[in-house]
Order: structure tokens, then sequence, then C-alpha cells
């Protein structure tokens, strides 16, 4: 990656251009492109970025954008082929816990569950005993009244009794 930085740096100095202009021209801030002439990818989060400013600063000074990328990307595999598999994967294990763990909740509410089983069976059971004394004070009601209806040629008339 220095030799990338180092070509690139060459080439801006030769034609002339300042680190500003050149900034400016292409608008990037100052700082990633100082990155990108020093070699410090470790400065940058997103490999694919990295590649769309060496590509784009590479033809904005009259280079060949594709062959600096084709450099590197072997540079790059070389790099992350010396990583053993292990970090590798300890790495994404922990990525992981973090992405689990990284979940925000307000301290001012109350999580709420997915089904509240323990209300509802409360409520069900409430909801049954109510019907049922609904039930029992009607057939009480009923049983206790002492209104008998008869029937005269088809008209009914009630007989209350005390």
């Amino acid at each position: 990656m220095f030799e990338i930085g180092a070509h690139l740096k060459e080439a801006r100095i030769a034609s002339g251009v300042s680190m500003e202009e050149a900034a400016k021209d292409l608008n990037i801030k100052e700082v990633i492109l100082e990155n990108i002439e020093s070699g410090s990818i470790g400065c940058f989060k997103d490999i694919y970025e990295l590649k769309e400013y060496i590509n784009n600063y590479a033809k904005y000074l009259g280079l060949d954008g594709a062959k600096l990328i084709d450099e590197f990307n072997e540079y790059f595999f070389e790099y992350t082929s010396k990583i053993p598999l292990k970090e590798i994967e300890k790495k994404v294990q922990e990525q992981n816990k973090e992405k689990e763990t990284t979940k925000v909740v307000s301290p001012y509410t109350k999580p709420q569950r997915k089904y509240m089983t323990k209300y509802y069976r409360i409520l069900f059971f409430l909801l049954a005993f109510l019907l049922f004394l609904v039930i029992i004070w009607s057939v009480v009601v009923i049983s206790t009244s002492d209104v008998t209806t008869t029937t005269y040629g088809g008209e009914n008339s009630y007989e209350f009794t005390q």
C-alpha cells in the first residue's frame, strides 16, 4: 500500500497540484488524501470506499486507476491471507456478541412482553366466574318468582301470586 501511496504522491507533485487543490477538486477531505498517500489503510472503515478514493484520485492525476486497484487488491489479498483462520473466527464471534448486546433500551420504559399470558389467564378466570354468578343468579330469580302463564284462546294472561 505504501508503494501505491508513494506513486500517487509522486504523480501529484509532478503535475504541480497541491494537496488542498486536489482535495477541493475531488470533493474529498484533505486528511483522506494524506492517508492514501502515506499508505495508512487502517484509517478507513470501508475498503470499497478506499478503492473508490484511490481510483478517483488516480484518474484525477492522469494515472491508470484500474491498474492501481489491481495492485491494491493484490496487496490486500496478501495482507488478509496472512491472518490465521482462528483469529478471523474469533473476531466474527466477538462481532456477533456485540450485535446481541448492543440492544438499546430506554431506562424509562418497561420491556414489553410478547404475550402477557399471566394477565390473560386472570382475566379469563374472572370473566368465567362472573358468567357463572350471572347464570346462578338468573336461575335463582326465575325459580323464586311466582309468575305463572296461562293461555286462554290464544291470549296470554299473567297471574301474580303473593
